[in-house]
């Protein structure tokens, strides 16, 4: 069983092909001759801004650029994305906020950065005294902290296959 789908009356695109029996010899959508008509103005107006005059080879540039423009528009129209919807795009792409890519702020420094000439000393916690002032105050003698001992890393462990036996 075969299922046909829609897609064929989507195919079909709306083309004025010229009167009954004196039709163009190319197929342009009706969408094609509104964007080609501003297009044309468009690059007329453009070429009068640029100091080109109106003449014959002028215009026929214009009417070349206005094809070639025309064409990469309508390109990217279709039943599925119309020109509205391109244009409002087109439109949020160029006006959407940006990342800044510069910084704010200027060279770093350590004019802000407090020295103390003492270092600083663990807070006194409940179960025991983190100074020798507390102790002081007791009348007893400040306790020193130790550092650890030093030992070879890996521990020595003996090895029972390569040492005698000791009886």
């Amino acid at each position: 069983m075969r299922i046909r789908t829609d897609d064929e009356v989507y195919r079909v695109d709306a083309v004025w092909l010229g009167p009954p029996r004196a039709t163009f010899p190319w197929r342009v959508r009706y969408v094609a001759w509104g964007v080609g008509f501003a297009v044309f103005l468009l690059v007329l107006t453009i070429e009068r801004q640029l100091g080109i005059g109106f003449g014959f080879f002028s215009t026929a540039w214009a009417l070349v650029i206005t094809v070639i423009v025309t064409k990469l528009i309508t390109a990217k129209i279709n039943h599925e994305r119309p020109l509205g919807s391109v244009l409002s795009m087109w439109y949020r792409e160029l006006t959407a906020p940006r990342e800044r890519t510069v910084g704010d702020g200027g060279a770093a420094s350590a004019s802000k950065i407090r020295v103390r000439a003492q270092r600083p000393r663990p807070k006194a916690s409940k179960g025991r005294e983190a100074s020798g002032d507390a102790a002081q105050a007791v009348g007893r003698r400040p306790q020193r902290r130790t550092p650890p001992r030093q030992t070879g890393f890996p521990p020595e462990v003996p090895n029972p296959t390569r040492e005698p036996a000791r009886r």
